[in-house]
């Protein structure tokens, strides 16, 4: 009996130190949990945080202006360019030759125009001397009728003297035949004054013919100008440059291949600036506001802290700027939190880390509510 009695307390002994251990442990679980908890519910009473964020930058795409062939390539994948920098070259000569065809056209169209005012300047003279032949003729015309008034005086007189067989007949009749003669020099006179005045009109249509040829080939010669103009430029256009510094990415175009109008070749990363767009939920978004300080951890740089501040909130949802934007008036309505698009700047310019983030980067966002 004493022996069971033994074995009896040795199997309980271990017993008693196990139900100790594991309240000790459950103890110090229960302090452990409650002190995270509790930890976690301060802190998010004054942060606001989100791992949907990427680093952002300006991409600035490098489009050809014209059409053309590759005629080389100065540039390399990831290579840093500064701004102006040559970065391909197109085959400048289908455009070298349209610039010559619009400087050709130009001077035909200049020719015209000298061409026009030459005739302008005939017409002109002409007009001048029928004017003058008018003037002429209207003196020559009232000299006329007074000749005629006065040989018509004189026939009648000597009419008068016939009946009376004062004068001869012969004296008569050269009377009369001086008053038809006055008379024919007169209508001769009014004709050629007619004449004048017709061939006056018709240079003066003439002359307004020419003054719109020349109006015409004016606009003729501004419109060669502007297609000269245009030739120059996209003859220019030939050289492509890099329109800001920065980072060249993947270069999938070689010489010789045909590349058009507007067709974008490759993006040039700008070095200028570097931002943060954070995605979150609607309803973090009541406390936010702009001017709050900001915490960045880049994953890949964990234990930097990238100083920060929230700038600007974006309009509207990401949702809506999608391309097929949801909509709700079909009654088969499922609430979906939506997530606002924050932006965040640097403020540490002087952070040599910062030039090293890449935009896509994926980011760990805290924001200081206080």
């Amino acid at each position: 009996m004493a022996t069971n009695t033994t074995e009896n307390n040795q199997a309980t002994e271990p017993k008693k130190k196990k139900s100790k251990v594991f309240i000790i442990v459950l103890g110090l679980l229960v302090i452990s949990g409650t002190w995270f908890g509790l930890n976690k519910y301060f802190h998010a009473q004054h942060h606001e945080e989100t791992d949907d964020a990427q680093v952002e930058a300006n991409i600035s795409p490098v489009i050809s202006r014209v059409s053309g062939y590759v005629s080389k390539v100065y540039v390399n994948d990831n290579q840093f360019v500064h701004k102006g920098d040559t970065l391909m070259v197109l085959d400048q000569r289908d455009l070298e030759i349209a610039l010559k065809q619009a400087e050709a056209a130009l001077a035909t169209a200049q020719s015209n125009l000298n061409a026009a005012e030459a005739n302008s300047l005939a017409a002109r003279t002409s007009i001048n001397t029928t004017h003058a032949a008018v003037a002429t003729a209207d003196a020559q015309i009232e000299a006329a009728k007074v000749n005629v008034w006065r040989t018509t005086q004189d026939h009648q007189r000597y009419e008068n003297l016939i009946k009376d067989h004062s004068i001869t007949q012969q004296q008569y009749e050269q009377a009369l035949a001086a008053k038809q003669l006055a008379e024919k020099q007169l209508q001769v006179l009014i004709d050629q004054k007619n004449q004048a005045s017709t061939q006056t009109g018709v240079v003066s249509s003439q002359s307004n013919a020419t003054a719109q040829q020349i109006g015409v080939a004016g606009s003729v010669i501004k419109q060669k100008q502007v297609d000269v103009e245009n030739a120059k430029l996209n003859l220019s256009y030939a050289v492509i440059t890099a329109p800001e510094s920065g980072l060249v990415s993947k270069v999938p175009v070689q010489a010789g291949q045909l590349v058009q109008a507007v067709q974008s070749l490759f993006s040039i990363v700008l070095s200028n600036d570097k931002w943060v767009v954070a995605n979150f939920k609607e309803t973090q978004y009541n406390k936010m506001q702009e001017g709050q300080k900001v915490i960045v951890h880049a994953d890949a740089f964990p234990k930097h802290d990238f100083a920060a501040v929230l700038s600007s909130f974006s309009p509207a949802t990401g949702a809506r700027f999608a391309l097929l934007p949801p909509d709700n008036a079909s009654g088969n309505f499922v609430k979906v939190v939506q997530r606002l698009p924050v932006k965040i700047d640097f403020t540490d310019k002087a952070d040599s880390l910062i030039k090293k983030l890449r935009p896509g980067m994926n980011v760990y966002v805290d924001v200081h509510l206080d």
